[in-house]
């Protein structure tokens, strides 16, 4: 039996048989290879059937010459439905631009909201998102994802530390965290500088207070080197020392270095796929062909569509399949060292202060072993060593 939804698409026939000759007809019409379906009985003398629009000619020549007329009732399925479309093709043309009219400004950025920034910050931001197209009227088709323009927003403005982005139906909506200024450091009262870690002065610069120690002095951790507490004896007073003094402090590190790395890199091929997605099914629109990658990532830009306040089952998706390659990274003995060393020292570096130098250094055991070198490595550091403590009441020089 055939499909009826195919029948209905091809068009539907609804035919009246009267006559004598009716079962002769029927007989000869299925060995025509007519598909004859809701045969119906009217009396003695007449039938009503139904058949494909596509077998009327040959239902009229099987007519012929039995002695029965036919007489065509109803028509029905999607030639006669756009035929009768076509005789109001105004009012089809009119109700289809509606509904694109209706669907573009469903689609369409008609808000933007920025919560949380000064209105300095806020006029930065709203002229960064007029660069990216991020404006009232602007389709959000051609608007980048909200993670992308997060992503901008925060590499582009200083002012800002972090910014939310969402998009609501046709408003995007954003949230600024801006960047706290720092704190002004706070009045002390009195206080001592003492030493943090144990050192060997090398350089003193007191603004306030009286030096207790002087060049080339062993100091230990704790131990008083401005104290807050000047003037004679009898006519002291006490002032919150000021002033930093730079010791040399020693640190040990240990790293170590594969000599040879196996990585993943992007050697800058690419290729973009474009889809429609219905549901669960992706139609392809735009970019065809295999695609040639033996190892790639992919990137997936997916855009919803909005009917009025509804998200609708559709969204155009756009795929980037950038392809990587594995590379191979071989040191030798000597580059390892070298390499291993400089790690060490951005370790260092990152554990100080910014004024802080590394006087020297020397590597204390240096072995291969499993593929692998590992370095201990002893540094000289020239830094402040100086940290305010309080005057508790009875100190004295």
């Amino acid at each position: 039996m055939k499909n009826q939804w195919i029948l209905f698409f091809s068009g539907i026939v609804a035919v009246k048989v009267s006559g004598n000759g009716i079962e002769r007809l029927i007989n000869k019409c299925i060995r025509s290879g007519i598909y004859i379906w809701n045969v119906k009985r009217h009396g003695t003398h007449a039938v009503t059937l139904k058949i494909g629009l596509q077998d009327v000619h040959k239902l009229r020549h099987a007519a012929r010459d039995s002695d029965c007329k036919i007489e065509f009732l109803r028509r029905s399925g999607v030639p006669f439905l756009l035929k009768r479309l076509m005789k109001n093709g105004g009012f089809l043309a009119g109700a289809i631009l509606f509904l694109f009219i209706i669907f573009i400004l469903s689609n369409m950025v008609w808000g933007i909201e920025i919560k949380g920034a000064n209105p300095a910050t806020e006029y930065k931001i709203r002229k960064e998102l007029d660069k990216m197209g991020v404006k009232v009227g602007q389709l959000q088709f051609f608007i980048n994802n909200v993670e992308g323009i997060q992503s901008e927003l925060t590499n582009q403005i200083d002012e800002i530390t972090w910014v939310g982005v969402e998009l609501k139906g046709t408003t995007y909506s954003l949230k600024v965290v801006e960047k706290n200024e720092p704190k002004k450091p706070k009045q002390v009262d009195r206080q001592n500088l003492v030493a943090k870690k144990k050192a060997v002065i090398v350089d003193m610069f007191v603004e306030e207070g009286q030096p207790m120690v002087e060049v080339n002095q062993h100091v230990k951790k704790g131990q008083l080197l401005v104290s807050g507490v000047i003037g004679k004896e009898g006519e002291t007073k006490e002032v919150p020392a000021k002033g930093k003094v730079y010791g040399e402090t020693w640190y040990k590190t240990e790293v170590e270095l594969p000599l040879e790395t196996t990585f993943q890199v992007f050697n800058g091929k690419e290729k973009r796929k474009h889809y429609l997605k219905l549901g669960k099914w992706q139609v392809p629109i735009w970019g065809f062909g295999k695609l040639e990658f033996n190892q790639y990532e992919t990137e997936v830009n997916e855009k919803k569509v909005r009917f009025l306040k509804w998200q609708i089952p559709i969204s155009y998706t756009e795929k980037t399949f950038r392809e990587r390659e594995k590379v191979e990274r071989s040191y030798s003995k000597k580059e390892a060292v070298n390499i291993a060393k400089e790690m060490a020292r951005k370790d260092i570096k990152s554990h100080l202060s910014e004024d802080a130098i590394i006087k020297g250094e020397n590597v204390l055991q240096q072995s291969f072993e499993n593929g692998k070198v590992k370095l201990s490595i002893h540094f000289q550091i020239i830094e402040n060593i100086a940290v305010g403590q309080p005057i508790i009441q009875g100190d004295s020089e």
